[in-house]
């Protein structure tokens, strides 16, 4: 796997509150999961692939939520989701959790898992290396400093766009990059000709052993209906009707 460039390194350690200094990527990884308390081996494991199911024949599928804009329908995800006492893992960008901090310790309190989704959501392919590793070491501080907790050692990459460089930059810093089988689509609303049925068809179409589903949480307008929340009872009934468990992501790096 290709080291990190220098200046991804610098960045990486101005972040993280280390010693500015030429380190290799090994350091940068174990400076990156310092605070993680998560089984390494299970952890590399992830490392060299976009991971879009999980590696199983068991009939699980993972829960995912991505929050980038706002906090709308939150109220009614999480309280879905402990109706249903099933767990899921929230990708938060950190320009999400410095305006919304608050919902970011609703999640928290709620005991769900926190990923990685960059901090301000910029396509990945017009960044340099450094700029890169700054969207990612600088998504995590804010995670970290809204909710109190340690996040996951996840990233997802913005509009699910992956390379195998951009995965090992990822990787090198100490994350798995963890993308999803299907999604909704109930972010693009009913402006994008999406209904919260659709959703569910969506949903259920992917079902397969170790599907990830992503959804959504807020609005892109700030005010339309959030679509996700209101497919979600009715997604959590399919699953479970269909002979599928709700598996927590959490799982595939401790015990």
């Amino acid at each position: 796997m290709k080291l990190p460039s220098k200046a991804a390194v610098v960045v990486a350690a101005v972040v993280l509150g280390t010693i500015v200094a030429p380190v290799g990527r090994a350091q940068v990884h174990r400076a990156a999961v310092a605070t993680q308390r998560w089984d390494e081996t299970r952890l590399r494991a992830l490392f060299g692939s976009e991971n879009r199911t999980i590696r199983t024949e068991q009939r699980v599928v993972a829960l995912t939520f991505n929050a980038a804009w706002n906090d709308r329908g939150l109220d009614t995800v999480l309280a879905v989701l402990g109706r249903h006492k099933a767990p899921a893992t929230f990708f938060l960008t950190g320009d999400f959790a410095d305006r919304c901090p608050e919902a970011v310790r609703r999640i928290t309190a709620a005991g769900y898992g926190l990923g990685n989704h960059s901090y301000s959501h910029p396509y990945f392919a017009d960044l340099t290396a450094s700029e890169r590793a700054s969207e990612v070491l600088t998504a995590d501080r804010a995670i970290r400093a809204a909710s109190g907790a340690v996040p996951l050692p996840f990233f997802r990459f913005p509009y699910g766009e992956t390379t195998e460089q951009h995965i090992a930059d990822v990787n090198d810093l100490g994350f798995a990059d963890i993308e999803f089988t299907t999604d909704t689509n109930g972010y693009l609303g009913a402006a994008g000709g999406m209904t919260a049925d659709k959703a569910v068809r969506r949903a259920v179409d992917a079902l397969r052993p170790g599907a990830i589903l992503q959804m959504h949480i807020g609005a892109p307008d700030g005010q339309g209906p959030v679509l996700d929340a209101e497919a979600l009872p009715r997604i959590i009934e399919a699953l479970e009707s269909r002979g599928y468990r709700i598996t927590d992501l959490r799982g595939l790096v401790s015990e």
